[in-house]
């Protein structure tokens, strides 16, 4: 019998797969962003990020997960932003993401199947395709959302890595204590 999220119902399999979870790595663009990048006429680059992505990252954090970043563009943009949610494994300017991804399992001692990935484009394929829990963002692409154990109901720079964060949480019974609630 599925489980009810904040977004709807999660899958048995997905709900099993998300209460193992340890590790989440995260793509940037098409994720933490809605994939747009603005350029300004000085050339530079601008980014827009969703408070509620920012906090659920940084209620993970608080609750005993680790979370890395590993994206395809270096940007001091995505430097900052990551510093300021205490994310401190950054991985900038990676065209093959499975490398730092290995590097992640030996560092924070966990296996595949304690992993969830989320991203949106072929470029993620590679490791989540080897993680327990893999997520594409809701306007993903087509193909990277057949290939995943579950898709958000909202699209990346919109909330959706909220979405994955909460369900993390809800499988492994910390939303209240992440928030500082108790019921």
């Amino acid at each position: 019998m599925p489980q009810q999220g904040f977004y709807g119902p999660i899958s048995d399999d997905v709900w099993q797969r998300a209460q193992k979870i340890k590790l989440l790595i995260c793509d940037v663009d098409g994720v933490f962003s809605d994939g747009r990048i603005y350029l300004s006429n000085n050339g530079e680059e601008l980014k827009a990020f969703h408070t509620r992505d920012g906090y659920g990252v940084r209620s993970l954090l608080t609750s005993g997960f680790h979370l890395a970043v590993i994206t395809g563009r270096q940007s001091k943009i995505v430097e900052n932003r990551m510093a300021a949610l205490g994310v401190t494994h950054i991985y900038q300017g990676i065209d093959n993401k499975f490398a730092p991804y290995e590097e992640l399992l030996t560092l924070y001692g966990v296996t595949p199947d304690e992993v969830a990935y989320i991203g949106d484009d072929m470029v993620d394929l590679p490791v989540m395709n080897v993680v327990g829990l893999a997520v594409s963002v809701a306007d993903g692409h087509p193909y990277v959302r057949q290939h995943a154990h579950f898709v958000t109901t909202l699209n990346g720079g919109h909330g959706a890595l909220r979405e994955l964060t909460d369900l993390l949480l809800l499988s492994q019974n910390k939303f209240t204590s992440a928030h500082g609630m108790s019921i």
